[in-house]
């Protein structure tokens, strides 16, 4: 797992410098729709039930605050609409950035 060395806000995206010396731009709507938090993907039992969890929205104006570390593996974001609850890896945050590439 490669760690970001930079993250910086620049217009709508959150910018992330690799270690490995990759570049990732990811716009905060996808970021915040792409939240791996219970809150918004829901969680499963034991028997594979789905609990909880919204329905797809657009986050379209949706901003990026402010983030934190979280140990040597995720960063949490801190959204204007409240969100601050998912754990972004480091391996979801390289595939979003992948995803948004033109």
């Amino acid at each position: 797992m490669i760690a970001p060395t930079d993250i910086q806000l620049i217009g709508t995206e959150v910018a992330l410098r690799w270690g490995d010396g990759g570049e990732s731009f990811i716009p905060f709507a996808t970021l915040r729709a792409a939240s791996p938090s219970a809150a918004v993907r829901g969680e499963r039992d034991i028997f594979g039930h789905q609990y909880g969890g919204e329905a797809p929205r657009n986050y379209v104006g949706v901003e990026v605050t402010g983030w934190e570390r979280i140990g040597n593996y995720a960063i949490r974001f801190d959204f204007s609409d409240g969100h601050r609850t998912g754990l972004y890896s480091y391996d979801l945050l390289r595939e979003l950035g992948e995803q948004a590439k033109p």
